[in-house]
């Protein structure tokens, strides 16, 4: 059985670790559910918002399902601390509905990976932002991000702070739930991002 080894392997210095980030953004950004599937174990856990997929087979299924969904996707991803063999990103993507509807996606992801550099773990929490066509930052042609095209903190998209005394409005939906919705606001240098909770009755 041939030993799958995908470099650079834990332990992660900065310079390992940027460059294991940067991997993975090209490969999402590829939007090749079977390409991005490979640099999972065969039996690799996840949490992607609400969905939990296990193994690659679920992987790959939710992959195809999200860029069906989320068209001319364009990602950027950024290291923001790193351990042995586990790694923190955050990150930002732009994309549209098929009703031509924009929204910038902004999220955190934690990464571990085993001693081949496969990822075994990856835990993500992330927030959909409306936008208008003309507010969005990510202009690339599909595929990967050129190297001099700025990162997330040179646009400046590096605060995110949550201020539930803004706008905080219950209602209840279909299934009985209580949902709370907070409301953000932009200013320079913050993301204020709508977060939707629902809390069972």
């Amino acid at each position: 059985m041939t030993t799958e080894i995908k470099p650079p392997l834990p332990p992660f210095d900065k310079e390992s670790a940027i460059k294991k980030v940067r991997m993975a953004e090209d490969a999402w950004n590829s939007r090749d559910p079977e390409r991005v599937s490979q640099v999972y174990t065969e039996d690799t856990i996840w949490r992607n918002r609400s969905e939990f997929p296990r193994g690659r087979k679920e992987v790959k299924a939710f992959l195809e399902r999200k860029w069906r969904k989320e068209l001319d996707y364009r990602l950027i991803k950024e290291l923001w601390a790193f351990d042995n063999n586990r790694i923190a990103v955050r990150f930002a993507y732009e994309w549209h509905d098929d009703s031509g509807y924009w929204f910038r996606s902004y999220g955190n992801e934690n990464w571990e990976f085993n001693p081949d550099g496969l990822m075994q773990g990856r835990f993500a929490c992330i927030n959909d932002l409306p936008i208008k066509a003309s507010e969005r930052l990510f202009h690339w042609t599909l595929g990967r991000r050129p190297d001099d095209h700025p990162t997330l903190s040179d646009l400046n998209l590096q605060v995110t702070r949550y201020a539930p005394e803004r706008d905080l409005r219950s209602t209840k939906d279909n299934s009985g739930k209580f949902c709370f919705t907070s409301f953000y606001e932009t200013r320079p240098g913050i993301i204020w991002l709508p977060v939707r909770v629902n809390v069972s009755c």
